[in-house]
């Protein structure tokens, strides 16, 4: 019986919680990309590690309070496309209140900030991204609670959940059939609703700032304000395996100085891909159990645990489920750019256009709001054919 029951305790475990040793960064000449920062193996290794570690890290949990009520207390073995979600996001309020130089040091005090955007994370149902927001707005996805999530569900209902977080403010677009339209995202981003800023203004401050800006600017400089993006291209880059004609553009998201990363994976098996080095892709894995964090008896929330603290793992491009999701961001249009559909030499993986193409379908058949039907998108599993992507040049 000891030895069955110690095989039911490690069938909760995965391969990276039962790793001993890490493989460090190769000794190469290629540079690495970590989320639109270019490093050096042999001169900046140092800085890679500080770069990776500062990402939030988010993996399975245990023993954290029952989802509903009644639910799961751990989202070990169904989890891992939820937390993934989370780490992308996390990236987005990370790079929106602390900024894309911020980093994490063991021991170092962090500011207000920092906890406020982990805080958000946290394993209740009361916090904006937690496990427990996500898994039961999944259920209007049509996902029941402790039901595998593929990368569309999850950036539904991420766009869902954002809505509510009033202090990052973020306008969340979500590409409908690999169709970034400029001209929705526009509309979306230059709101004339008043933002929380990215320093948590008092109700003071906040009766005099427009998105952050005093109340005297002009009236057509506060309507030509951008709120913050958080733009997610759901796609399918081939059939059962990548299409080789997509790696070189894929590559290329994570050269983008607004790339927040991609998610994805391989079957059922859900990671944070956050960069590249040769032809193998940087990811931080969620599949290792930690128990839940709960705040100390000073009230500080123990933070080490959301740090991967040893070298990121990596995976060859050509083993990339074909279903992933491609996010970026930005505070101004030039999270828009062209150069993220199109990469000289290789095949676009989505469409960039200005106006909606006349294939698209009319919100007003569906009886939708225009917000609502730009928010569309493919289930996971629907194929897209490979030939449908064109290029901006060619529209």
């Amino acid at each position: 019986m000891k030895g069955l029951s110690f095989l039911l305790s490690l069938a909760t475990l995965t391969y990276d919680t039962l790793r001993f040793e890490y493989e460090d960064f190769p000794e190469t000449k290629e540079p690495v990309w970590i989320l639109g920062r270019k490093y050096s193996v042999f001169t900046e290794k140092e800085e890679i590690l500080l770069d990776v570690t500062s990402r939030l890290w988010f993996t399975y949990r245990k023993n954290f309070p029952a989802i509903g009520g009644t639910g799961p207390t751990s989202d070990t073995g169904w989890g891992c496309m939820l937390r993934c979600g989370q780490m992308i996001f996390a990236q987005a309020l990370v790079c929106r209140h602390l900024g894309r130089d911020w980093r994490w040091i063991k021991g170092k005090r962090q500011t207000d900030n920092y906890f406020n955007v982990l805080n958000a994370f946290i394993d209740k149902k009361d916090s904006y991204y937690s496990i427990h927001q996500i898994a039961q707005m999944g259920v209007g996805e049509g996902k029941s609670i402790g039901q595998w999530y593929g990368p569309n569900t999850v950036a539904q209902v991420l766009r869902k959940l954002a809505t509510f977080d009033t202090w990052s403010s973020l306008a969340v677009h979500i590409a409908m059939d690999n169709t970034v339209v400029m001209e929705e995202i526009r509309r979306l981003c230059q709101s004339n609703m008043p933002c929380a800023g990215a320093a948590a203004c008092s109700a003071l401050e906040s009766d005099v700032l427009y998105n952050g800006c005093p109340e005297d600017v002009g009236l057509r400089d506060r309507r030509s304000l951008w709120k913050p993006l958080v733009l997610l291209i759901p796609l399918r880059l081939g059939l059962t395996e990548i299409n080789e004609a997509y790696i070189e553009t894929l590559k290329h998201c994570f050269m983008m100085p607004q790339s927040l990363g991609v998610i994805g994976g391989k079957p059922n098996s859900a990671h944070y891909f956050i960069g590249y080095v040769g032809e193998e892709l940087i990811y931080l894995d969620p599949h290792t159990t930690q128990p839940a964090v709960e705040p100390g008896d000073s009230g500080c929330l123990p933070d080490e645990s959301f740090h991967c603290q040893h070298p990121p793992c990596r995976m060859s491009i050509a083993e990339l489920d074909p279903s992933i999701a491609v996010v970026s961001g930005g505070s101004h249009s030039s999270a828009l750019s062209p150069q993220l559909s199109l990469v000289r030499g290789a095949l676009p993986m989505f469409e960039l256009v200005e106006r909606q193409p006349s294939h698209f379908s009319n919100p007003d058949v569906l009886n939708l709001t225009p917000g609502e039907a730009m928010q569309g998108g493919r289930s996971e599993g629907e194929l897209i054919p490979l030939g449908f992507w064109k290029s901006c040049g060619s529209t």
